[in-house]
């Protein structure tokens, strides 16, 4: 699980690894930063907000 700081543009502007399976956690923040998100709202503005983010891995 990854915790990321979005920014009031959509940009992922710092990530933690809060559950962490050691061998894959550079892979799933990796995969957090490349995302854009719809930006936290508070009074009509835009607002920088804490997510957190499951990421689930399937190994073949």
């Amino acid at each position: 699980m990854v915790q990321a700081l979005v920014f009031r543009d959509g940009s992922v502007a710092e990530t933690r690894v809060v559950r962490s399976i050691p061998m894959l956690d550079d892979a799933a923040v990796d995969c957090v930063r490349q995302w854009r998100f719809t930006p936290g709202m508070t009074n009509g503005e835009p607002v920088a907000v804490w997510v957190t983010i499951p990421i689930k891995f399937s190994l073949r």
